[in-house]
């Protein structure tokens, strides 16, 4: 993957229905190679993975308002964390202290991001609640910056500034910004930290375990969490159903499609293929959610995604120009 602006794409084999997938050789029916193949599944995987995450904001939505926060969080990590354990036991036992501290580390990280996001949710709209966490994009420059030394272009703090307007429009009641909203631009923060993380510490080779190890800990601070008082657990077969597909297909799949896209692609590209996740949460919000499309949501929310896309693009553009002045001169 790519860090600071460095390739560490490793050449690698990997056999898939009998075929040699090498990261030199190249497809003889369309002259790809196994690098740019996995690049684009990699990018597809990102695209189903905020599909995913955008669908869960009206489940957990409605899904809070009948199980506490806490409840619902360790109910859907305990049982993702005990399937990745009935699978993964044997080989966990080989991983290294250090990857499981990271992985450990990464997983409590990922949960508080949860925490403040299904909080958040009892207080403010899915549709809002969506493009709020979108700022995770916005954000990872900043993150990258304070972290890694990396520097951030002027286009990038003037798209700061066009997201921060748009997050006004969405959060501010007067000139106070909500509680929800608070604690869901709190979990925007946790998110970022953790795709800045992850992208500085997953590979190739440690996708799989680190995934494991991640919902492992997020299972036991699940479980921890809805300890004290008792666990409420989903009343009826529909409660069930979103609480399945949360733990399954967008904690369990989605965070080990994460974690192995990340190794293909670097921080700055999946920021800004993250940029569908709020478009995604307002349109399941506003088509299943019974929510409305306001002013606010459509101007704040188009000033966001903006902001996201900008804050992607443009240094990139900025710097070609750069390059092909040089050669040009």
């Amino acid at each position: 993957m790519l860090r600071q602006g460095e390739n560490r794409l490793e050449t690698a084999t990997t056999t898939f229905m009998g075929l040699n997938w090498d990261s030199g050789e190249k497809f003889w029916w369309r002259g790809f190679d196994s690098e740019k193949i996995a690049t684009v599944l990699a990018v597809l995987a990102f695209v189903f993975i905020t599909a995913v995450w955008g669908s869960t904001f009206f489940l957990i939505k409605d899904l809070v308002s009948a199980v506490p926060p806490l409840d619902f969080l360790g109910t859907r990590f305990v049982i993702a964390a005990v399937v990745v354990l009935a699978v993964r036991y044997r080989a966990l036992k080989k991983v290294s202290k250090d990857l499981w501290g990271k992985g450990m580390l990464l997983g409590a990280i990922f949960m508080l991001g949860q925490l403040f996001q299904a909080v958040g949710l009892q207080y403010t709209d899915a549709s809002v609640s969506g493009f709020i966490t979108g700022m995770y994009v916005v954000l990872t420059p900043i993150v990258l910056m304070l972290m890694f030394g990396v520097q951030i272009s002027r286009a990038t703090w003037v798209c700061i500034a066009i997201a921060t307007g748009g997050l006004m429009v969405l959060t501010l009641d007067g000139l106070a910004v909500g509680f929800g909203e608070l604690l869901t631009l709190l979990g925007a923060l946790m998110f970022t930290l953790h795709i800045v993380v992850l992208g500085h510490w997953t590979s190739k080779e440690n996708a799989l375990d680190l995934t494991v190890i991640q919902l492992v800990s997020m299972g036991g601070l699940g479980f921890l969490f809805a300890l004290p008082g008792g666990v409420t657990l989903p009343s009826t077969a529909g409660q069930w159903a979103s609480l399945l597909y949360m733990a399954f297909v967008a904690s369990l799949l989605a965070l080990f499609l994460q974690t192995w896209a990340q190794a293909h692609i670097n921080p700055a590209s999946t920021a800004i293929i993250f940029t569908l996740e709020p478009l995604f949460a307002a349109i399941f919000a506003v088509a299943f959610g019974g929510e409305s499309v306001t002013f606010r949501l459509v101007f704040g929310g188009t000033l966001i995604v903006a902001a996201m896309v900008g804050a992607e693009l443009l240094p990139v553009r900025i710097q070609r120009r750069r390059e092909a002045a040089l050669v040009a001169a």
